[in-house]
């Protein structure tokens, strides 16, 4: 008889550790769960960082519509983003190396930087992408980020940009 109870507790136990475990299984955050947690903590992250000075900068209407194009950003097209990224860095590192901001490796990497633009800004236009351009060598934390490599590649890339968008003051 005890042996009788015992199987059927070891019965019992197995089967609440079963179902706790399918449980546990179902709890278990989806990729696409995962993914939309990531663009929030990035947004959440952006706005701790920046929120005041970009707000201030281009407004609260402008900053709304990039993070709402962000939150709608499918993963493919996130990871998109992300090739165009590691693609202008690489060009932007031969470009630099020819010295010439007008030249078709530069023009290219400018062209490459308006396609990256494009996955978070609602709307491009050449002024912005011509006004960006010109902080990446005013705002220390730009000019670091696209120096780090190769000092001067903050300048580079703005006049690349700048004649791209037809900007150029000469």
């Amino acid at each position: 008889m005890f042996i009788r109870k015992r199987e059927q507790l070891d019965l019992l136990i197995a089967n609440v550790e079963k179902t706790i475990a399918a449980a546990e299984r179902r709890a278990e955050m989806t990729d696409k769960e995962k993914f939309e947690g990531f663009k929030q903590k990035m947004i959440e992250e952006n706005e701790r960082k920046y929120g005041e000075e970009i707000r201030e900068k281009y407004g609260d209407e402008e900053v709304d519509k990039s993070y709402r194009k962000l939150k709608n950003m499918t993963k493919e097209q996130y990871e998109e983003a992300e090739r165009l990224s590691a693609e202008l860095k690489n060009l932007l590192k031969q470009a630099f190396a020819t010295g010439d901001p007008a030249g078709e490796l530069a023009q290219k990497a400018a062209d490459l930087h308006r396609q990256w633009l494009c996955c978070f800004w609602e709307s491009y236009s050449k002024e912005a992408h011509a006004g960006l351009a010109k902080m990446y060598v005013e705002d220390e934390r730009f000019a670091a980020y696209y120096d780090k490599d190769q000092p001067g590649t903050a300048e580079f890339l703005r006049d690349a940009i700048l004649i791209y968008t037809g900007m150029k003051e000469e």
